[in-house]
């Protein structure tokens, strides 16, 4: 039978060993890991079975395509939404709305910044799982199909109204 040996100090009691692990788990997911991640990616897909819908630092090539597509329909967004304000229209979004009564030059820099900033979080944790129910992918398929019909009721309005 293999015991361990019982190590013993100068005084008689027992060797405490040496903590060699970090203080700090370096597991854990922090903004630096999405950052380095994007950089320089490396896991493709979870290490274990079920690990599938965990973040990683790789992914599909749709989520580029989503993403940039996304990207292009609110720079449309503003641009034909800007076209209906000047037509008599008004602006539904609250937060929208008040920016272009404060100062209508920056309403197209934050309705795209708040666009991008959703899109970043949502490509950041496309393989999460939202309310356990669906990957997050889907819901940026959802915001894509969205825009597709955001901006062919804007192109309706238009082509109706002026």
């Amino acid at each position: 039978m293999n015991r361990p040996l019982d190590l013993v100090d100068d005084s008689g009691g027992p060797v405490q060993p040496l903590e060699r692990r970090a203080t700090r788990d370096r597991r854990r997911t922090t903004l630096g890991t999405f950052l380095r991640g994007g950089f320089t990616p490396r896991r493709r897909s979870g290490r274990r079975a079920g690990e599938q819908h965990l973040p990683i630092d790789w992914h599909e090539p749709y989520l580029l395509f989503l993403a940039v597509t996304i990207l292009l329909l609110s720079v449309l967004d503003a641009f034909l939404t800007v076209t209906l304000i000047t037509g008599g229209a008004k602006e539904m979004n609250p937060l929208l709305e008040f920016v272009l009564r404060v100062e209508p030059k920056l309403f197209a820099a934050v309705k795209m910044g708040l666009t991008g900033a959703g899109v970043l979080v949502l490509v950041a944790v496309a393989r999460a799982r939202f309310f356990r129910v669906m990957r997050v992918g889907v819901v940026l398929q959802g915001v894509f199909v969205a825009y597709v019909a955001l901006i062919a009721y804007e192109w309706w309005l238009l082509r109706a109204f002026l």
